[in-house]
């Protein structure tokens, strides 16, 4: 989810991916059966045993030897698609991929060669274990649901179709459990030049066509650990260079981060690569803007914007990136005027962290907010979930908390009629990797994939 700046407003926020594996996950009884996998070409002899001696004779004097088959191999669960096989059952041992690794660089290359400041950045970190290894589950089911969803997503689905085939994925795997493990955000799926915080409300009819441009930006949790992550579709080839530029855009601001890395630095690195693209339309050449009132954002458990930002265009910003912090470096990028507004009936809501106490006088809104604290926390959520968590005429109350401060509401983030949009997102970690204890790295928790036209 992206961070979005408002005069006069609550800093708007909201927007997450490693290597396929499986694991072995039991043992299949084979007893007097020939196992089923068995491969052609293979002596037949080798299922059988000798026990050696013989055991008596018969009547023509002949003995018979004991024969025992052998034991069939241990198979691999695997994933089944649509995807619902939840983690625990892919990774028994709760060892789950690492993601990709980016060595430290230029300024901060030291990191890697002082022992004294690994053993200092080893130490201050909380828990490594338990947070990276919910970080990495979190970022195995979104890569799966991801692969999964750019591989049937078409034009002529609903919008409602496609989130729901993204959620049910993602609380299949994740094997969603209250507030320990979930969905992270609701699912945005931004059409063209809207670029952010659009989800499909309970009746939405709107059905995906050949031209669009599609954000899809959905998020996994794990104990709170948020893993945050968008890509881009579109269906021809059009507007191939935006995302290919947004893409790289993000890349950049992956290489430039890392401990001690200054946020306006980085911003100006994302903005030089952006820009440094431009689209044909019609014949035409547009250059590639970055949003400028849209940004990144650091995370902290159960809590998708923790108060840093990482702009898109350079400023003069030296608030620097620290260590055991997480950070979605998240850029857009448009063809239109690159600067957003808010339009469009809201979907995105969140109770806000650090909300006032407010004497409620609405019934309903008391019995909401209890509804609220209990199923999402402080996580973000849309209509939808509440109507899932069983909600009904639930409006007056939910705007009666926005208007006293508790709860603070995300409306879709749109650029100029006629421009189109793109997100490419990736979430990581300056900090050092336990599994690695000999080098200092930035990990990247939830990659991002290649760029394609469907």
């Amino acid at each position: 989810m992206s961070a979005y700046t408002a005069p006069h407003k609550f800093s708007q926020l909201q927007t997450a991916m490693t290597n396929e594996l499986t694991a072995p996950n039991g043992t299949e009884d084979t007893k007097d059966k020939v196992p089923h996998h068995h491969v052609d070409g293979e002596d037949d002899n080798e299922d059988v045993e000798d026990d050696g001696p013989v055991e008596g004779t018969g009547a023509g004097g002949e003995g018979k030897k004991k024969k025992k088959k052998k034991k069939s191999k241990k198979k691999k669960t695997e994933q089944t698609e649509p995807p619902t096989v939840g983690l625990s059952k892919l990774f028994p041992d709760g060892n789950y991929p690492e993601g990709e690794l980016q060595e430290y660089k230029d300024d901060n290359a030291w990191r890697t060669t002082s022992e004294e400041k690994r053993y200092n950045e080893r130490m201050a970190m909380e828990d490594p274990e338990v947070t990276y290894t919910s970080i990495r589950r979190a970022a195995e089911v979104h890569r799966q649901v991801r692969k999964y969803a750019r591989k049937v997503i078409k034009p002529g689905m609903t919008m409602t179709e496609i989130a729901n085939l993204i959620e049910d994925g993602t609380r299949s795997l994740v094997e969603e459990d209250g507030l320990e493990s979930g969905i992270g955000f609701p699912t945005g799926l931004s059409l063209n030049n809207c670029a952010a915080h659009y989800s499909p409300n309970p009746g939405d009819t709107l059905v995906l066509q050949q031209g669009d441009v599609m954000k899809v930006d959905f998020g996994v949790h794990v104990k709170g650990r948020i893993l945050d992550s968008a890509f881009t579709l579109a269906f021809d080839h059009t507007y191939d260079k935006l995302l290919e530029a947004v893409k790289a855009a993000t890349d950049t601001g992956v290489r430039e981060a890392g401990i001690d890395a200054r946020l306006g630095e980085i911003a100006g690195a994302i903005q030089e690569t952006m820009e440094s693209y431009e689209v044909e339309i019609k014949g035409n050449f547009v250059p590639v803007k970055p949003i400028e009132n849209l940004s990144g954002h650091s995370i902290a458990p159960y809590q998708i914007h923790a108060g840093k930002s990482v702009c898109l265009v350079k400023n003069n910003d030296q608030t620097k990136m620290e260590e055991g912090e997480y950070f979605a470096i998240e850029t857009f990028g448009s063809t239109g005027r690159g600067k957003v507004v808010e339009s469009g009936e809201i979907s995105h809501y969140a109770r806000i962290v650090d909300a006032p106490h407010v004497p409620l006088r609405l019934t309903s809104a008391k019995s909401l907010l209890k509804n609220i604290n209990k199923n999402f926390g402080t996580l973000p959520f849309c209509r939808r979930y509440l109507e899932r968590a069983g909600e009904s005429h639930y409006l007056l109350a939910l705007n009666h908390l926005v208007q006293q401060g508790i709860v603070q509401d995300y409306p879709p983030l749109c650029d100029a009629r006629g421009a189109m949009t793109a997100q490419f997102v990736c979430i990581f970690s300056p900090m050092s990797i336990p599994e690695g204890a000999d080098r200092n790295v930035i990990g990247l928790l939830g990659t991002h994939d290649p760029i394609t036209s469907n």
